[in-house]
């Protein structure tokens, strides 16, 4: 973990620059009316000291523990592990956080914090139990949370945030060691990463829909993806023989699939979607239009890179892009206009892990947890609460 200082050097020599060495031609989307945390970023001063909970932040924001593993809330008691995330607007003004429980030995799952419109925590409970290695997933637009487990024959659950429905097994999304998943609903598809050295990209197309045009997650073809120009350019998109992997491993059933170096991360927005890979610590953007794949972010190319341990991402209303840090320097760094800047850091979680970043419905709060705490053990792991000018 840098000190304050050297990273404040690191700032100075390398956050306030142009980035400039984007492969490709993909940059991420900014919305004027949207509120951009990188132009607040490069106008600050930079990350504050650490607060009372450990947290580095911008001036003007504040931080708070919204749970701990092991805590009691109400009838369920926050799990270790805590991992992927996302939120999700209730009826009466307020929101759910739903958290990933990485633990194997059908000791995973997922659990859901409920707050009111004033942002006091209502309710706590489990919305997926007993499965392997929830690491992370992603949110659907028809309000339900894709829990991904993280094993050799991982499965992807669909869950209600909510509590009322049981989770449902989705075994048309591939049996594989999935990561993460994002839904394009220009194109109604879903697109999921793998969690391998030599992992692959997915994309799921479905074969019917509902009856509000939402696609169909029990009846559809999964593909894998092919990058023609030895990982740039043009996407050409395969379909499994053996989705299931009865008899082959997904990865290996189609010999012209490309391989990426640990799969992470997804996140879509208008028409693009953003991957990271953990084994080379990139950011990739796939423009679903153009069927064109680039490099959004790529540490080798710096000599002291702001951004490493690419993990979880997500994204605010003016397109930037939020990564958070699998070690590294524990931050949440933000990506956009041609800058890599720290929104926050966590001081003293040098064996822990930043996860589940995911901004409230109204994008005035981010949500994330350090998974293992300061402690490095699972059963310390820390939810967060961000609130602030965003």
């Amino acid at each position: 973990m840098n000190t304050f200082n050297s990273q404040r050097r690191k700032l100075l020599q390398y956050g306030l620059g142009s980035l400039g060495i984007f492969a490709g031609t993909t940059l991420l989307p900014s919305t004027l009316q949207a509120a951009s945390l990188v132009s607040q970023l490069t106008t600050g001063a930079g990350l504050l000291p650490p607060d009372q909970n450990g947290v580095r932040l911008p001036a003007g924001f504040t931080s708070r523990i919204v749970a701990r593993s092991g805590q009691k809330l109400f009838d369920y008691r926050w799990h270790a592990a805590p991992d992927g995330g996302a939120t999700f607007a209730t009826g009466d003004g307020g929101w759910i956080y739903v958290s990933n429980c990485e633990l194997d030995k059908q000791a995973g799952g997922a659990a859901a914090l409920r707050f009111n419109s004033q942002g006091g925590i209502t309710d706590a409970y489990p919305i997926l139990r007993h499965t392997n290695r929830n690491c992370a997933g992603g949110h659907t637009p028809w309000q339900t949370w894709l829990s991904c487990e993280e094993i050799d024959k991982g499965r992807v659950w669909e869950c209600d945030p909510f509590g009322r429905k049981a989770a449902q097994v989705r075994s048309a999304l591939g049996v594989f060691r999935h990561e993460a998943v994002a839904v394009d609903m220009q194109n109604k598809q879903l697109y999921l990463t793998e969690d391998q050295p030599d992992g692959c990209l997915y994309r799921y197309s479905a074969r019917s829909f509902d009856a509000d045009g939402n696609p169909s997650l029990a009846d559809g073809i999964l593909e894998v993806a092919e990058a023609v120009d030895g990982g740039f350019g043009a996407v050409r998109w395969h379909p499994l023989p053996d989705p299931l992997a009865i008899n082959t491993p997904t990865r290996k059933q189609v010999a012209a699939s490309t391989r990426f170096n640990g799969g992470e991360g997804i996140w879509y927005h208008q028409g693009i979607v953003y991957f990271t890979t953990k084994g080379d610590n990139r950011v990739w953007a796939y423009d679903t239009r153009q069927q064109h794949l680039s490099i959004l972010y790529n540490a080798a190319s710096y000599l002291s890179p702001v951004l490493t341990g690419v993990d979880n991402i997500t994204g605010n209303a003016a397109g930037e892009l939020l990564v958070a840090e699998d070690g590294g320097d524990m931050q949440i760094v933000v990506l956009s206009a041609g800058k890599v800047l720290p929104l926050l850091q966590l001081t003293g979680h040098d064996r822990s892990e930043i996860t589940g970043p995911a901004f409230s419905p109204d994008g005035s709060r981010l949500y994330f947890s350090s998974q293992r705490g300061k402690t490095g053990r699972v059963e310390d792991g820390i939810t967060f609460e961000i609130s602030g000018p965003f």
